[in-house]
């Protein structure tokens, strides 16, 4: 019973996230990552790690979907108010990610996962600190970054031009 649940869990966060990825109406594609955020902390909790399935659920399909929601209607992305945007922007866009990319392949040049040493054992709160912060502290760092990229990629997109 357990493995049936898995594969229905499982393909349902692959088909919400490609239907994310694909859907060209981005009030849709919200509600498939959604779908896709709930699915995952399914999984999260068969693997018992209870913890991390509650915190995907309240934080992520929760607090950062309804963000996603508001920037969505504040945005008000109709056909005909879209414009194109500057050359530069696109070449500062590119050339900005290509350097977060660099310097990500270079922080994980010497980096060996320490996973394959000892069982992952998440599902209490003592247990998933230990972890995050002895065994776990560059990927829990990199995310980190990349957190930080977003928020400034959205306040580059919502600026308004003069």
């Amino acid at each position: 019973m357990e493995t049936i649940v898995f594969y229905i869990l499982a393909s349902l966060a692959v088909v919400s996230a490609i239907s994310f990825v694909l859907n060209k109406n981005p009030m849709y594609g919200i509600l498939s990552l959604i779908v896709t955020m709930f699915s995952i902390a399914g999984l999260y909790i068969m693997l018992n790690a209870q913890f991390l399935g509650i915190v995907q659920i309240i934080v992520y399909a929760g607090a950062i979907m309804v963000l996603f929601l508001y920037i969505l209607m504040m945005l008000n992305l109709n056909n005909e108010t879209r414009h194109r945007k500057d050359a530069w922007k696109l070449i500062a866009g590119a050339i900005s990610g290509g350097i977060l990319l660099i310097s990500l392949l270079g922080m994980l040049k010497g980096y060996t996962s320490s996973a394959a040493q000892g069982s992952l054992n998440a599902g209490l709160t003592k247990n998933l600190g230990l972890l995050l912060f002895n065994q776990y502290v560059l990927p829990f760092e990199v995310a980190s970054v990349l957190i930080l990229a977003g928020i400034v990629g959205a306040v580059f997109i919502g600026k308004k031009d003069i």
